[in-house]
């Protein structure tokens, strides 16, 4: 079992003086697909460089986003439970709906004979950091055990994450907009 995620944010007070803003769980916390896959949002920021002012409020969200903000920043943790020894992969529609969920119902990049059905890219650069557990990284091309500590440097490829370990894994993941090199956009 995985301790509950908490958020801490500092803010300013009407002197201009370092604060604790929040302190608790991140505002929203999403199961996907019924199946244990949670989605911890912590923080995003519209633009970058990220505005910081007295408010020190997260900019609103009217949804759950795969993706980050056009030429901003998100971060996130995601709880991936494992998969059952000998278990099908999921069916496609549920990986399908499971993106849709998520805002980015075009992610999806599995075709059948693919690696795995949960293949998506996103035009980003994202960084994972696996903090507990045990998870593996699918590419077009194959795979790698990725464990606690590791950093994965996720650029912008079709990739998909399984969780084969038999015990939960949890990664958090700073997700940053991209622009695809001319000609390299999936």
């Amino acid at each position: 079992m995985l301790r509950e995620v908490r958020r801490i944010v500092t803010g300013h007070d009407g002197q201009g003086r370092s604060i604790i803003a929040q302190d608790g769980p991140p505002p929203r916390s999403i199961e996907l697909g019924g199946r244990g896959l949670m989605f911890h949002e912590f923080w995003h920021t519209k633009n970058v460089p990220a505005k910081i002012d007295r408010a020190s409020a997260e900019p609103l969200e009217a949804s759950l986003s795969l993706k980050p903000p056009k030429g901003g920043v998100r971060i996130r943790i995601v709880d991936t439970p494992p998969e059952e020894p000998g278990a099908e992969a999921p069916e496609l529609g549920l990986i399908e709906q499971a993106f849709a969920m998520l805002g980015a119902a075009n992610a999806s990049r599995y075709r059948p004979g693919q690696t795995h059905p949960a293949m998506h890219v996103t035009p980003s650069l994202d960084y994972g950091i696996v903090l507990e557990g045990e998870i593996t990284l699918i590419t077009d091309t194959g795979e790698t055990l990725c464990r606690p500590g590791d950093v994965i440097v996720q650029n912008g490829t079709n990739h998909a994450w399984v969780n084969r370990s038999g015990k939960p894994a949890r990664m958090c993941f700073v997700l940053i907009d991209g622009e695809y090199e001319e000609g390299l956009a999936p």
